[in-house]
């Protein structure tokens, strides 16, 4: 494995993970640029307001896969654990600070899970589990930003006792505290109760 090699890989994942879907969608279907709209931020739960759950899930799904996917590619031709690794966070970098949007992209936290998930493809417990963790604090509390930070911390702990490579658990706390940043007005807004919830419902 050479340098070259693997800043190729790098390179390639952050290109990946920087594919803005949520501005391209709410640009093409609903000619509008998601960053004048609600929270101005390009993820998925914007695009649910602005658009429709549908939508929003869409959304959601495709930044899970954009990078989980360059990950399980990588996988193919890489060897090493730790570039593994460093391919997912470059990954959830790219959706974060995306080079087409001046750098500024969305909070990473469906890409986070798709790198998870595909961290380890054949075990998928660690992102199954987080996302029961995420549901579950999002149904208590109705706080998308809340839910979204207790259940990629709760990564960490499913990727210690699934024994996920150690690369892996330092790449996924890393990445806890990347979506804690990203999520630093939120969590202001939380303390001054001006925060948005989101209701869940369970039955219509």
């Amino acid at each position: 494995m050479t340098i070259l090699h693997a800043c190729f890989w790098i390179f390639l994942a952050y290109m990946a993970g920087s594919m803005p879907t949520g501005y391209v969608v709410a640009k093409i279907f609903a000619k509008q640029d998601i960053r004048e709209f609600g929270s101005k931020n390009i993820g998925a739960t914007n695009i649910s307001r602005l658009m429709g759950k549908s939508w929003g899930i869409f959304v959601s799904l495709t930044d899970m896969l954009k990078g989980g996917l360059v990950v399980l590619l990588a996988s193919h031709f890489v060897d090493s654990v730790i570039l593994l690794a460093t391919i997912g966070v470059a990954s959830v970098f790219g959706h974060n600070y995306p080079v087409w949007l001046s750098f500024k992209g969305g909070k990473g936290v469906s890409t986070t899970f798709g790198v998870v998930a595909f961290y380890n493809f054949f075990n998928l417990w660690v992102a199954l589990y987080a996302g029961v963790v995420w549901f579950l604090v999002m149904f208590v509390t109705g706080y998308v930003s809340i839910a979204s930070i207790i259940a990629i911390a709760s990564m960490a702990f499913f990727a210690w006792h699934f024994n996920m490579p150690l690369p892996y658990i330092w790449a996924i706390i890393f990445l806890t505290l990347l979506t804690i940043i990203r999520h630093k007005e939120n969590l202001i807004r939380v303390s001054k109760g001006t925060e948005l919830k989101v209701n869940i419902r369970l039955f219509k």
